[in-house]
């Protein structure tokens, strides 16, 4: 019963396949779908800063050349840092895009994650309670970045 059944599906298979793909077949047209695209509109959130004036997060500002936003540190841009830390932070990989040394996150990979991921956690909440200014972060040696009268 088995084999017949599987047959019959082959079959049907066999049969859809064979048939006339014009009745249901779509199809796009190309020029149409340039048309679209000339006369959409830009609606990113830098064209929205920079049309309006809005400020989403103090400290922040649009980049002249690209339009990306970026901080007042030195071109470090705080919601970069924050990311890198969220997702990464365990590798030291915000430590290494805000300019520390070599040494600093290889610190945080040999202690499992910046002593088993308290660091970056520390880290992180440094980042967003200082998000205004993150220039005492950028090209700072130390392994516990907030330590120190950086503040």
């Amino acid at each position: 019963m088995k084999k017949v059944l599987l047959t019959l599906c082959l079959g049907a298979m066999v049969i859809a396949a064979k048939a006339d793909p014009g009745q249901n077949a779509y199809t796009v047209n190309d020029q149409q779908v340039e048309s679209v695209f000339q006369h959409s509109v830009n609606a990113s959130i830098t064209n929205l800063v920079q049309n309006t004036g809005l400020s989403l997060m103090p400290g922040l500002a649009t980049n002249a050349s690209n339009g990306a936003l970026v901080s007042d540190a030195g071109g470090k841009s705080f919601v970069a840092a924050l990311l890198l830390d969220l997702f990464l932070g365990g590798l030291g990989i915000h430590r290494l895009y805000l300019g520390t040394k070599t040494m600093t996150w290889v610190g945080y990979i040999l202690t499992c994650g910046g002593i088993f991921g308290i660091v970056p956690l520390v880290d992180l909440v440094v980042l967003i309670v200082h998000n205004e200014d993150i220039s005492p972060y950028v090209n700072n040696p130390k392994f516990f970045m907030w330590a120190g009268g950086n503040m």
